[in-house]
């Protein structure tokens, strides 16, 4: 079965590479075929954002583009299908921050652990689109640009063993994303780091390559990962948006009432994958609990901020370029702190 999805993948994508002339050319009937790449299943809510984005802009400028959207790494993983966006051989591909790291290294801040304090703090940062913009344009120069983000959750970890403290870790082989930050927080907890592309996490624990992951609950459902993995320890590490990503040429190329409707239709499929998200985490908690056998534990947080308090100014010693995102989030946290204080007196 993983074969032949290899060899779909591969025939999909050579596809897509041979039709990199196509691609800028109208398709049957004069429409222009506008392909986005993603690694989740088709009730994914990063799925059913850009099925709203592809109504959308089919809506307003349905005489001229056509939005094929390719679910489940079909197009490749996703560093692949950045590669593929890169070149314009595919337009959109929706991948996490970890992987922009190699070409605009101010989103390695995103893999830093315990850099948001709340959602509401992380929420805040991600839409105020005009100081996200300047980020986003760091990629300009490998050809490509972020148009918005999504709602990833927040990431904890998951295994074939019970996790209660960060000595439970201690030996654990745990997969995390393909970032020298994530890899660095794992050893700081004690786990053996392997970074591996997302669509190999259920096999590698399946067959005992690597004890287990770190990732949002919707992975235990979605991708079938608690059929393998039993208990999920909310740890809460990480807050790391996915990002909805550009062949710049692509976006240059519009006229300026076409831009406005591809920037509106990213914007309408955040605000559907936000709604989705908070509905869909609840609901693959349920479907975990009773249908998958899999244990929820509530840890003492702070065990695990302890371990890796060093890891954070690490990271900014050793990158200079995140120090003015890194304090524009600490400004954010800060006031939603206060908060909090206020409402404990």
């Amino acid at each position: 079965m993983k074969g032949l999805k290899t060899v779909c993948a591969a025939a999909i994508c050579a596809a897509a590479v041979l039709g990199m002339t196509g691609c800028s050319s109208p398709a049957a009937g004069g429409r222009r075929i506008v392909r986005i790449s993603h690694a989740q299943s088709e009730t994914h809510p990063e799925h059913l954002g850009l099925l709203k984005f592809k109504e959308y802009v089919e809506e307003n400028l349905g005489d001229k583009y056509e939005v094929q959207i390719f679910p489940n790494e079909l197009l490749g993983a996703a560093q692949k299908a950045i590669e593929l966006t890169q070149t314009g051989a595919i337009d959109f591909v929706v991948a996490g921050t970890a992987n922009l790291e190699t070409f605009a290294d101010v989103y390695e801040v995103f893999s830093m652990p315990y850099l948001f304090t709340s959602e509401e703090a992380y929420h805040e940062v991600m839409n105020d689109t005009d100081y996200m913009n300047q980020v986003y344009e760091s990629t300009d120069e490998a050809g490509f640009r972020v148009l918005t983000w999504y709602n990833a959750g927040t990431r904890s970890f998951y295994a074939t063993k019970p996790i209660y403290t960060p000595d439970d870790l201690k030996g654990l082989k745990m997969r995390v994303q393909q970032s020298p930050a994530s890899v660095n927080m794992a050893k700081a907890f004690g786990a053996a780091a392997s970074p591996m592309s997302f669509g190999e996490v259920y096999t590698a624990i399946q067959q005992g390559v690597i004890d287990g992951a770190e990732n949002n609950e919707l992975a235990l459902t979605n991708n079938k990962h608690g059929e393998v993995a039993k208990y999920y320890s909310y740890n809460k590490h990480q807050m790391v948006p996915d990002m909805l990503i550009a062949n710049l040429k692509f976006l240059n190329g519009l006229s300026e009432e076409e831009r406005e409707v591809f920037d509106e239709a990213a914007r309408l499929s955040t605000e559907v994958e936000l709604a989705e998200w908070d509905e869909q985490v609840e609901q693959a908690k349920k479907i975990a609990q009773e249908d998958m056998g899999v244990e929820f534990i509530d840890v003492d947080v702070q065990l695990f901020k302890d371990k890796v308090a060093n890891v954070q100014q690490d990271m900014l010693d050793e990158n200079p370029n995140i120090q003015d995102l890194y304090d524009h989030i600490q400004e954010v946290n800060a006031k939603y702190l206060d908060t909090e204080e206020e409402g404990e007196e």
